[in-house]
């Protein structure tokens, strides 16, 4: 479950396309037109630029020169980059496990290399995670209501803005979901990687000086 996981918050942030539509009406020329901005993975807003569907020049204005506010790419790109090698070290986990189950239980190294993969993976999860929804919410920010008030042809009285729409990002809202829940499990996972370590099982030369002891004297 932890591969299928993994898979779907990968999936869920890089595979997300959207926009942004904003309703321009020219008071001089009793022009209306929507002018959009398509924006998706990895979330460089400052690169989307406005523009009609029939024209990129609306009320005289070239919007194409006008872009989104926001750079995002560093969180979405580390969450997606993250996931992906996690994907990547499960399969080869499971391959180990399968393959060479006596050779990962007679070895000492290869569960406590294991126990402190899973306990990095738990805290990247939750720090890439955290990162990620901090950065969706900004760009909810970005390409919402709030736009009208940022854009500079909006702010002249020759022209009307009013917001359109924005495409839902429930997609998006998952993935940070499904990052959270990959925290969990891998948190939960650590203690049953620990149950295989040294630390949690004794070596058989403990155990045996534990079981031993001065035999009784003879009858």
């Amino acid at each position: 479950f932890v591969q299928i996981a993994s898979i779907f918050a990968f999936a869920t942030c890089g595979g997300f396309k959207g926009k942004t539509e904003i309703h321009v009406s020219c008071l001089k020329s009793n022009e209306n037109k929507t002018i959009t901005a398509t924006f998706g993975y990895p979330f460089r807003l400052n690169q989307a630029s406005f523009e009609a569907l029939t024209n990129a020049t609306v009320c005289d204005i070239n919007w194409k020169s006008y872009v989104l506010i926001g750079d995002y790419s560093s969180s979405a790109q580390f969450y997606v980059t993250f996931a992906v090698f996690v994907f990547l070290y499960c399969i080869a986990a499971l391959l180990l496990y399968v393959g060479y189950t006596n050779l990962y239980r007679e070895s000492r190294k290869l569960p406590m290399v294991d126990f402190v993969v899973t306990l990095i993976a738990t805290f990247l999860w939750l720090v890439s995670t955290s990162a990620w929804a901090k950065a969706l919410t900004d760009i909810k920010v970005a390409t919402g209501h709030n736009i009208v008030q940022e854009l500079e042809p909006c702010k002249h009285l020759r022209v009307m803005c009013a917001f359109g729409s924005v495409t839902s990002m429930g997609s998006l809202n998952v993935s940070v979901i499904f990052g959270f829940l990959n925290m969990i499990l891998w948190g939960g996972n650590a203690w049953f990687v620990y149950k295989e370590t040294s630390l949690h099982s004794p070596s058989n030369t403990s155990a045996s000086h534990s079981q031993g002891g001065i035999a009784p004297p003879g009858i």
